[in-house]
């Protein structure tokens, strides 16, 4: 929910940047970002699927994270006279790679402990959950955005540089919600021991036989 939160937001208000500051029209902004699609599909696929198995989910989701963190930080400087190239490229491809190498560790991770019985209702539940998060976290980004804006138009900024102003304070905030998921990864990840399930504990085999050994050395009668 935390990861789709800082995502979403940083969707919708990318692209009121790329109009409303940069004066993008429709075609220019889907295109701006369609590396971060074209990422998405091309390293899901294979490159995640292949890192998960060979270093694991938790292994593979925590980079991933990460750099979603780092793409929504370096979205929170962007100019108001910023360019493409310079202040918007590097950001789709940092986002691109960690949803790519986030996604499916995630849903990894979900899965892994459901029953088959009860693996529909698990999957329902971790669609239910990103709804939720992207909803929740589109509205108070956008919130603080506007607030923003008003608060800088106020005191007399120029409009360009209020409504930047105001998409800044949501980046860096999506990149602290984004971050909370990091340590919030960390500490419940972290808490599970890979071997804990399956694990033999050959102490306790003596113990097991010593009654019938007992038994065997005990005299008649």
């Amino acid at each position: 929910m935390l990861m789709i939160a800082g995502l979403f937001g940083m969707f919708f208000l990318g692209v009121l940047y790329l109009q409303r500051v940069l004066g993008f029209g429709a075609l220019e902004t889907g295109l701006a970002f369609l590396p971060v699609a074209v990422l998405i599909a091309t390293l899901s696929l294979g490159v995640s699927a292949r890192l998960t198995t060979r270093f694991g989910a938790r292994a593979t989701l925590l980079p991933g994270l990460t750099l979603i963190v780092a793409g929504l930080a370096l979205f929170g400087r962007a100019p108001v006279d910023g360019s493409y190239a310079s202040d918007v490229l590097p950001v789709m491809v940092l986002i691109g790679v960690g949803a790519s190498l986030s996604f499916p560790s995630m849903t990894t991770l979900a899965m892994s402990g459901a029953t088959p019985s009860d693996s529909g209702l698990a999957s329902g539940l971790i669609n239910t959950s990103l709804q939720v998060g992207g909803a929740v976290g589109l509205a108070v980004l956008a919130t603080l955005a506007t607030a923003r804006t008003d608060a800088l138009l106020a005191a007399g900024e120029a409009p360009a540089s209020a409504l930047t102003g105001g998409y800044h304070l949501a980046f860096l905030m999506a990149a602290g919600i984004v971050a909370a998921s990091v340590a919030l990864a960390l500490v419940v990840l972290g808490s599970r021991s890979p071997h804990a399930a399956g694990q033999e504990a050959p102490a306790d085999e003596p113990a097991a036989v010593q009654p019938a050994y007992s038994e065997r050395r005990r005299p008649p009668g």
